[in-house]
């Protein structure tokens, strides 16, 4: 199928281009909107059906007041300020400004009643706080933007008044996020640029993957703003699709242009090489795109919308990289034929010698490996459990200001209220209770009251005709240890009516419960799928489960090594009271993706070579010299894509941008030089077990088929500026015919 789609394109190459270059304009535009339908509220990392956001809709409801929004403007006073002292000048003022938006329900200051803890310990500052209703994403941006220039052209105000809270806190994270992306590309791409012309051995080549990574994530951004219109898509989706897009364009890319190259190398440029490039590297890069899609597809199981978005990006981007790598990649080839080479400088280009040098390498150490693969299996494996090991320890926490940089106004705030602040003053643990009077209502309260780590507990308050609310404040951060436990306590207490719970607190203990709830599931899809697939591609029980197993080691590797760089505070980060909790499942779906992605690169050459050689450990190490350089390289770049999400400022992207780094590089290095070829060797031809029913159906779908062909006779060199559009083109053109049309031709499969 991919060798007849190789045909096809080289006899329509101009039309593939012309479609493909529509395609991205369409794109272009329909996706140009994309930022501004995007979500970025504490909603996004929450299950839409979770029981601490039916209490806030009840809350909601009864007062007005969304308590997953609102402001906070933080005043240095010019005096000590104490409860009891007159409202100062500023404080009169922000209440003005507060009281003149008409999303404000509520404002709360140090002289009501409900304000208490909203001074400062030393007096220094207080805490205005503005309670809103419900907002759309659009006026959420607007109403920051209004608030700063107000309290900037206030003269009480200015150079004394932080903007912060909930509201100012989410659109200042999606701020900082987009201008940290567009730097990290702005650094990294001219990296990626001088890498793929050292990898790619010349200027042309070296543009392909640049192609189709920019259409890649048009193709990306066009899908997530169609989706925006079905679901909600949250903005962090923007971080993955950029990583990669770069980063799988380069991964296909390197697979198919390597390929080709050897190809024309032997027989030419032709219709000949372009179909058995996609019939070995295409059917490599289908299979790789199929695994990575399903990895990332596993994130689709949970409800929370971040989660869900991530998945979805990733599953756009890997499809679109895939398109171009399948289609408009070999019809670029097609049209350029030996110009791919262009640009060279004349001691890299790819001769024999070269390649073999290369080769020999990589085949001395699949040698070395093989020799001792006991030992070499035993002490990879062991190195990785070590790196594993911090997990152990790991800890939760949640996304909130706090995580915001101090060069902004809601992450000053943040870091003000907590170090100078005794009480949290805007996130109380709200329980919301179904009943219709207050009976029972005041002891249980007591009972709050006498929990560890609650601090103090409000008078029950009734919010309508079926519901009523008791606030407890807890010690401590809102997502700290003790806060947690508490709440964790507060919520195993006997509530004489039913109960739901919101709150920062509550809602990131519902957000890692109800995470924790589908973990199961998407564990499941993604084993299976990933069986079924590695099972059609090898034709093997054994190798897909080995696949897994190594990809087991090499996500709990990245797992240990974020625990160690984040929650222990190494490598200059500064310690985390946890790793963020929906950060290590987009890092076990994307590390597990990718791990699978370079296990097809290399198992797919081994295949090919055990076809041809008839010799396990020589398949292992022809495989291995075929492959290593190319998974080496693509690794590195593909780290460079990721490992510039390190350059953002947020902790939460940092940590998704250099978990997955981690992992790619391990399993790059450790995992396929190592522990693939000394368990390949130990196990040798037990490698390509497969039971009976099992091989009769491979058989019967054809997908012990490799699609492999005959090579062509040599032909005479042909000057590297004709690409076949001139003296070449009946050449060819009878070449196609030949290959596609001859009757009663055998097709030869590599079994």
């Amino acid at each position: 199928m991919l060798a007849s789609l190789g045909t096809v394109l080289h006899r329509r190459r101009r039309i593939a281009l012309l479609l493909l270059t529509l395609a991205a304009l369409l794109a272009g535009a329909v996706g140009a909107t994309v930022n501004s339908a995007l979500t970025n509220g504490r909603a996004d990392y929450y299950d839409p059906h979770g029981e601490n956001l039916v209490a806030r809709d009840i809350i909601q409801d009864a007062t007005g007041v969304d308590s997953l929004r609102g402001y906070a403007l933080l005043i240095h006073t010019s005096t000590p300020l104490k409860a009891g002292d007159p409202r100062p000048e500023a404080v009169r003022a922000a209440e003005k400004l507060l009281r003149s938006r008409s999303e404000v329900k509520q404002v709360v200051d140090y002289a009501d009643p409900a304000g208490k803890g909203l001074i400062a310990r030393d007096g220094g500052s207080t805490v205005v706080i503005g309670n809103v209703g419900s907002m759309e994403e659009k006026a959420t941006i607007d109403a920051e933007r209004e608030l700063q220039k107000a309290i900037d052209a206030d003269p009480a105000l200015r150079d004394r008044t932080l903007l912060g809270g909930p509201t100012p806190g989410q659109v200042q994270v999606a701020d900082v996020s987009n201008k940290d992306l567009a730097m990290a590309e702005g650094l990294a791409t001219p990296v990626i640029l001088i890498l793929l012309f050292l990898v790619f051995r010349g200027v042309v080549a070296a543009c392909v993957p640049v192609v189709g990574a920019l259409l890649s994530l048009l193709l990306t951004l066009a899908g997530l703003r169609i989706a925006t219109e079905a679901m909600q898509v949250s903005s962090g989706s923007l971080n993955l699709a950029f990583a990669l897009s770069l980063g799988l364009s380069i991964d296909f890319g390197l697979l198919i242009v390597s390929r080709y190259r050897e190809e024309i190398a032997a027989t030419g440029a032709g219709v000949a090489a372009l179909r058995r490039t996609l019939a070995t590297a295409g059917r490599t890069v289908f299979f790789s795109a199929l695994t990575v899609a399903a990895a990332l597809a596993a994130l689709m199981v949970f409800p929370h919308p971040y989660l869900r978005s991530m998945g979805l990006a990733g599953v756009i981007t890997v499809a679109a990289s895939a398109l171009f790598a399948l289609v408009g990649l070999p019809a670029m080839l097609a049209a350029l034929g030996q110009r791919v080479n262009a640009l060279s400088p004349k001691r890299w280009q790819r001769k024999e010698a070269n390649k073999d040098a290369a080769g020999k390498r990589w085949s001395a150490i699949a040698s070395a490996v093989m020799r001792r693969p006991a030992v070499v299996a035993v002490g990879a494996a062991a190195v990785l459990l070590l790196i594993a090991a911090p997990v152990t320890g790991i800890r939760f926490t949640g996304v909130d200001a706090t995580t915001l940089p101090k060069d902004v106004s809601a992450g000053q705030l943040a870091h003000e209220l907590e170090r100078d602040y005794t009480e949290p003053t805007t996130s109380p643990l709200q329980i919301v209770l179904d009943t219709r009077g207050d009976q029972g209502l005041a002891a249980y309260a007591e009972r709050v009251a006498a929990v560890d780590g609650v601090r103090t507990v409000a008078e029950p308050k009734r919010l309508d005709a079926g519901h009523w609310e008791i606030d407890a404040v807890l010690q401590g951060d809102p997502l700290g240890d003790t806060a947690k436990n508490a709440a964790t306590d507060v919520q195993a207490l006997d509530a004489p009516h039913k109960a739901r719970y919101t709150g920062v607190t509550a809602d990131f203990l519902e957000q890692r419960d109800s995470i924790a709830d589908k973990l199961p599931l998407a564990l499941t899809v993604l084993v299976v799928v990933t069986l079924l697939l590695l099972f059609a591609f090898s034709g093997s029980l054994v190798l897909p489960v080995k696949a897994l197993v190594m990809n087991a080691l090499t996500t709990m590797a990245a797992f240990g090594f974020l625990v160690w760089a984040f929650q222990d505070g190494n490598l200059g980060f500064a310690a985390q009271p946890g790793v963020e909790v929906t950060t290590p499942v987009v890092v076990f779906a994307l590390a597990f993706g990718l791990s699978t992605d370079y296990n097809v690169f290399l198992l797919g050459r081994i295949k090919e070579a055990r076809a041809s050689l008839g010799d396990d450990r020589a398949a292992v190490k022809e495989g291995l010299a075929r492959t290593g350089a190319i998974v080496t390289s693509a690794a590195i770049l593909f780290s460079v894509a990721l490992g510039a999400l390190a350059l953002s400022r947020l902790v939460f992207i940092q940590e998704l941008g250099l978990g997955a780094t981690f992992a790619v590089l391990v399993d790059a290095t450790l995992v396929r030089a190592l522990l693939v070829p000394s368990l390949m060797a130990l196990m040798g031809g037990a490698n390509w077990w497969l039971p009976g029913p099992l091989r009769r159906l491979h058989t019967a779908l054809r997908l012990d088929k490799m699609e492999s062909e005959a090579p062509p006779p040599e032909r005479p060199a042909r000057d590297p500026d004709d690409d076949g559009e001139r003296a070449a083109a009946a050449d060819a053109d009878a070449d196609a015919d030949a290959d596609a049309d001859e009757p009663g031709k055998p097709e030869v499969s590599v079994r």
